[in-house]
């Protein structure tokens, strides 16, 4: 499996107040006991043009350029936080 972050990748998933939704993700897999592979899409979220040309693979597997999106091993994509913690929990 794959899961595609922002650079940020494992970082923020147990801050006090604020977590990052990629850190969040990968905690959710660690604690399923889940094994995957990282792989980090540049750009940032707040800086729209820094996603030019970065994010591509994201958007052509999810039809949009946001992450989480975790990429299982038979192709299915399954995009968003709340999502891959949902699939974490059931597998």
């Amino acid at each position: 499996m794959i899961l595609y972050t922002c650079a940020a990748q494992k970082h923020g998933a147990t801050g006090p107040l604020i977590k990052h939704p990629c850190g969040v993700a990968a905690k959710a897999l660690d604690d399923a006991g889940q094994p995957y592979e990282i792989k980090v899409v540049g750009g940032f979220k707040k800086l729209p043009f820094s996603r030019r040309g970065k994010r591509q693979e994201i958007e052509q597997l999810t039809g949009q350029q946001d992450v989480p999106v975790l990429v299982l091993d038979d192709g299915t994509a399954i995009a968003g936080t709340a999502a891959i913690e949902a699939w974490a929990k059931g597998h």
